[in-house]
């Protein structure tokens, strides 16, 4: 069964590929990519970065913890 999912801003696009059936490397992966903006303070060239469900959901893990911690401590 296959799984696709995009998200974009105005500065990103998220998207999701799985593939539950498939054993190769690499069929499941998160792709941040960047969107050029003209006239503006952001890069207007374009980047991505692909990685896999798994350290993707590292990633997860560590801006939960990350973006909910007390700073005030």
């Amino acid at each position: 069964m296959s799984y696709y999912n995009e998200k974009s801003t105005s500065r990103f696009t998220f998207a999701v590929s799985r593939n539950n059936t498939a054993k190769k490397a690499g069929s499941n992966t998160v792709v941040i990519a960047t969107n050029p903006i003209q006239d503006s303070q952001y890069s207007v060239g374009q980047t991505s970065l692909t990685m896999t469900v798994r350290e993707a959901k590292a990633l997860q893990s560590f801006l939960a913890d990350s973006l909910d911690a007390d700073i005030n401590v």
